[in-house]
């Protein structure tokens, strides 16, 4: 059986940008969940508070390396280049150069 990293991270969505980031992610470009699972992205869901609050979770062999892949497609830096302008940031930052994985306190299994 493979195991697998469970990470969560957190981003802020800006406030006047909500109801486009949610249309946005109705229509994924089918050739950036293709590159996702090839990078061993599993079970990868995210959440949106109505503050903005965006938590993001998913599952895989080595969070690293799947961030690492990611950002070699050319697919995800177009994603990731029109996504910026949704992002609250301090810096000029995509989304993936700002997740932070969150230490996993409790598990039930």
């Amino acid at each position: 059986m493979e195991e697998f990293q469970r990470v969560c991270f957190c981003l802020q969505v800006k406030r006047d940008r909500l109801s486009e980031y949610v249309e946005r992610h109705k229509q994924v470009w089918p050739e950036m969940l293709d590159a996702l699972r090839a990078a061993g992205w599993r079970n990868y869901s995210l959440f949106l508070r109505a503050d903005g609050l965006l938590i993001g979770y998913l599952e895989t062999q080595d969070f690293d390396r799947a961030v690492r892949e990611m950002r070699e497609t050319e697919v995800n830096l177009k994603w990731q280049t029109e996504m910026a302008p949704f992002f609250e940031s301090q810096e000029e930052l995509h989304a993936d150069d700002q997740m932070r994985p969150l230490p996993e306190v409790f598990h039930l299994d």
